[in-house]
């Protein structure tokens, strides 16, 4: 299977590159090593990667298989499924396994194989919009929307999994056209039937609004169907402009993915925040700490806040970073009460043991005997990533 690219660094003024689907099939011989390295960790939750562009990384009832598995998308993998095998061989090692989606996105840039006729693009074209070289769901169809939460329904219902994880990618992050300008996102339809219909928001506002319509109705059907089930969001790590820290400057995700993560956190619709902090610790006008205050301070609920660390710059790129940089973080991090633990992108970099960080890991997270933790249990709770994310405490459930 072919390597596919890391995400860049985010500029001030720029979000980064598109996050890659998984670099192996999950249910790779390494599978078991893997989870054997996440539990000699410490670490106690895995975020897996399911579902990278409206098709699958398990036996998808509603979507195609990935060809991320196979090499073409719709052609189902040797060795059974791959999810099932993940929360079966996770549980026994008293890991948790969390299922990560992304929400709108129906073809990579980099796809290699065409789309298999029960994918979206295929069956239901109108609800699919071309943006740069990507295909779009677009989140102002509603029945593109709801085909979305169908999906994370039916595998939330099926598998045995701990939770739901959903990224940044709403609307897709802008695209510059010839002349430099973003292009516009080509959602003409949807918003037309929507201001024939008496809609009065305006367009930027109906987006947010069509955003924050999933992200309720996800919180709410998550929780009706599994009440202990915990949903998760990692959006881009900086927020909206007028509610930012003095000196913090970049990408505005509120004006440019549509999400008003502030309002999600007001509202309570999660049961934790990974915001991507994904700048080193001295980076002035992504100050890390000045970032990860923020957020903390937005947490009326007290639901988990756990931001996410791009681990994978350590010892690979151009410009690496030290494994000092992310223990530094990560003892920012614990030295803040209200910060419960930290996601990693990715596993990868413990796997490989990167300028030594693994050996210099250390998580306070012996096996605990309790059972699955509640919704908004204090415990606290680190997540790895399979070719994903990470975060801290003790485990969910002992080694079986």
């Amino acid at each position: 299977m072919p390597e596919l690219p890391v995400p860049a660094v985010p500029q001030p003024a720029a979000p980064p590159s598109p996050a890659p689907a998984p670099t192996s099939a999950p249910s790779s011989p390494s599978t078991p090593a893997r989870l054997d390295q996440a539990a000699t960790l410490g670490l106690n939750a895995l975020v897996l990667q399911v579902r990278p562009a409206a098709d699958a990384l398990y036996a998808g009832a509603l979507e195609p298989w990935s060809e991320f598995l196979s090499g073409r998308q719709g052609r189902a993998p040797r060795g059974g499924d791959p999810l099932a095998l993940w929360v079966g061989e996770a549980h026994r090692r008293g890991l948790e396994l969390h299922a990560w989606f992304n929400p709108f996105r129906a073809r990579a840039a980099g796809a290699a194989s065409p789309p298999d006729p029960a994918h979206v693009s295929r069956r239901r074209p109108a609800w699919v919009r071309p943006y740069g070289r990507q295909l779009w769901m677009d989140p102002g169809e509603p029945e593109a929307a709801e085909h979305t939460l169908a999906v994370i329904e039916d595998v939330a219902r099926r598998y045995d999994i701990d939770g739901v994880h959903v990224d940044d990618y709403f609307y897709p992050y802008p695209v510059p056209g010839p002349d430099g300008a973003d292009l516009p996102f080509p959602d003409e339809p949807a918003w037309q039937r929507y201001r024939a219909a008496g809609g009065r928001l305006a367009r930027a506002d109906w987006r947010r609004d069509n955003v924050d319509r999933f992200v309720q109705a996800l919180d709410a059907r998550v929780h009706a169907l599994r009440p202990t089930l915990r949903l998760s969001i990692s959006p881009f790590g900086i927020g909206r402009p007028s509610l930012r820290p003095p000196g913090i400057e970049g990408f505005s995700q509120y004006d440019g993915l549509y999400a008003d993560v502030e309002r999600w956190c007001a509202e309570g619709w999660f049961d934790a925040l990974l915001p991507q902090l994904y700048w080193p610790i001295d980076a002035p006008a992504q100050a890390f700490e000045v970032l990860a205050d923020h957020w903390l301070a937005h947490n009326p609920h007290g639901r988990h806040v756990w931001p996410g660390l791009y681990a994978d710059r350590v010892g690979k790129g151009a410009r690496p970073w030290p494994a000092e940089e992310i223990l530094a973080q990560v003892a920012a991090l614990r030295r803040r009460p209200g910060c419960s633990g930290h996601c990693h992108f990715s596993l990868s970099v413990l796997a490989e043991d990167r300028s030594g960080l693994a050996g210099r890991w250390h998580f306070d997270a012996p096996p605990g005997d309790q059972a699955r933790l509640p919704r908004l249990g204090a415990e606290r709770i680190v997540a790895s990533a399979v070719d994903a994310l990470g975060i801290e405490g003790p485990r969910s459930g002992s080694p079986g």
